[in-house]
């Protein structure tokens, strides 16, 4: 089974103090055993580039380009890509109709389109309030894969 990451899983499983970096290795190392193909988009690669690089003072982890690129690279080799595409796109404008999506929250309704047109039909994410909304994905909390 298919199933998209979302940028949080990534940022707690490089952010060596967090309370969750266990729970968030623990979860992928689950689904990867289980044999689930763990996906990414190009817009949770850019979010975690976003979220590396940007200062701890601004909510970043505060690394260095050459630390992110190392990460990103590891993440292209573990994770399947989801391309972008016009049909990607066109999914996204049906459910920001859909579900009357506004502000910031477009960023999901993104994630929930990639997943749609490339059937993941699940969302490994410690924001699983964020995509309740969505009827056509199942939201996985890593939370709930621990023993």
């Amino acid at each position: 089974m298919r199933i998209l990451v979302d940028t949080n899983i990534l940022v707690r499983s490089v952010e060596r103090a967090h309370p969750l970096i266990r729970v968030s290795r623990d979860a992928l190392r689950q689904l990867y055993e289980e044999n689930h193909e763990l996906c990414v988009t190009p817009q949770v690669v850019g979010e975690f580039w976003n979220v590396c690089t940007r200062p701890t003072a601004m909510n970043g982890l505060g690394n260095d380009i050459a630390t992110t690129d190392r990460l990103v690279s590891r993440i292209e080799t573990l994770f399947t890509l989801l391309p972008d595409s016009l049909e990607c796109f066109r999914q996204w404008r049906v459910l920001l109709l859909r579900y009357q999506v506004k502000g910031v929250k477009v960023h999901d309704t993104h994630l929930v389109a990639s997943a749609i047109t490339h059937n993941a039909s699940r969302l490994l994410t410690f924001n699983a309030a964020d995509f309740r909304r969505y009827t056509n994905i199942t939201v996985i909390d890593p939370l709930s894969l621990l023993p």
